[in-house]
């Protein structure tokens, strides 16, 4: 399977189009992403329910702190009604830096993730729920609508394999998988279920052009942002300083944007992004497969023509 990622920083017809686009060329999976600057992730999918036809829509993610799990149920299942069974749930811990931001209290992720999973389950099934103070129930049938977890530190991991359908993995790179699948397999194991309940799908950071330094200088606007946010792990993994990244985290904090992009080093390109032409980028696809995954996700920043890059990938990669 092949997804790709919209931010809807862009009006939700212009994400529409995209979507169709990347239908029409052979990507299997939309997946939005919910940040509360951007546009509504769900009345985002309502559109793109309206504009495509045969695509999977997915949340990617929410998280259960901006949203509480009975509204999270309601709101997917409602999507899965408008598309015609096409939803699926995108859900994970959230980012500490966005809740502070916003003023909410990031606390036991783990249990937040686990509970909310749980609850909205019971919802789709049109149970009614009374746990933690709840006495809720949808009065409509959500139909089946598979749950996938973002995951990245080792226990969420663990916990995706024991709960969720699919695992969503911010990390471009085959040693970041190689190290995350085998906890995966530990939860699946745990919970006595089978390897192939559980997708894995490469959430990376993505951007492809015939001309390998535009496709270079469009993903380096993100990869800062990875880089400065990655933990001291998986710096050490790849051969990253941590004063390296620590540079780019001050120029970022200080606005110096064009700063932390001259910043990012081949080596940060190739760890945190698959970059490049369609070649390059189809031999990075193949490496990820060999892993074990069985989704890639096209994410940002696609490349630096969003409309060529996705024509380039439906006739190169899919």
């Amino acid at each position: 399977m092949f997804g790709i990622e919209f931010v809807p920083s862009d009006p939700a017809l212009k994400i529409g189009y995209l979507s169709k686009l990347a239908e029409d060329v052979g990507f299997e999976t939309v997946w939005i992403t919910d940040h509360y600057n951007n546009r509504d992730v769900y009345s985002t999918l309502a559109v793109l329910s309206m504009l495509t036809n045969r695509i999977r829509l997915g949340t990617g993610v929410t998280n259960p702190y901006t949203r509480s799990p009975v509204i999270t149920a309601s709101s997917i299942a409602s999507i899965n009604e408008l598309s015609g069974g096409r939803a699926i749930l995108g859900i994970g811990p959230g980012d500490k830096a966005t809740f502070d931001a916003m003023g909410i209290a990031w606390e036991k992720p783990l249990t937040r993730v686990r509970e909310s999973v749980s609850v909205i389950r019971a919802l789709l099934r049109k149970e009614r729920v009374t746990q933690g103070g709840m006495n809720a129930q949808l009065s409509f049938s959500a139909g089946n609508i598979p749950i996938y977890m973002g995951a990245q530190g080792p226990k969420m991991l663990e916990l995706a394999g024991e709960i969720a359908d699919g695992v969503l993995i911010n990390a471009s790179h085959p040693e970041d998988f190689r190290a995350a699948i085998p906890l995966i397999r530990n939860g699946i194991q745990r919970a006595g279920r089978k390897p192939e309940d559980v997708r894995i799908c490469a959430y990376t950071s993505f951007s492809i052009d015939r001309d390998r330094s535009k496709a270079a200088s469009e993903a380096k606007k993100v990869v800062a942002f990875i880089a400065a946010g990655s933990p001291d792990a998986v710096l050490e993994r790849h051969g990253i300083s941590i004063q390296e990244r620590d540079a780019i985290s001050k120029a970022i904090s200080k606005g110096d944007f064009a700063g932390a992009m001259n910043s990012v080093t081949d080596r940060m390109l190739d760890v945190f992004s698959v970059t490049g032409t369609p070649e390059d980028c189809r031999a990075r696809v193949d490496e990820l497969l060999k892993t074990g995954v069985n989704q890639i996700v096209v994410g940002s920043p696609i490349g630096p023509d969003k409309e060529r890059s996705i024509r380039l990938i439906g006739k190169n990669i899919l």
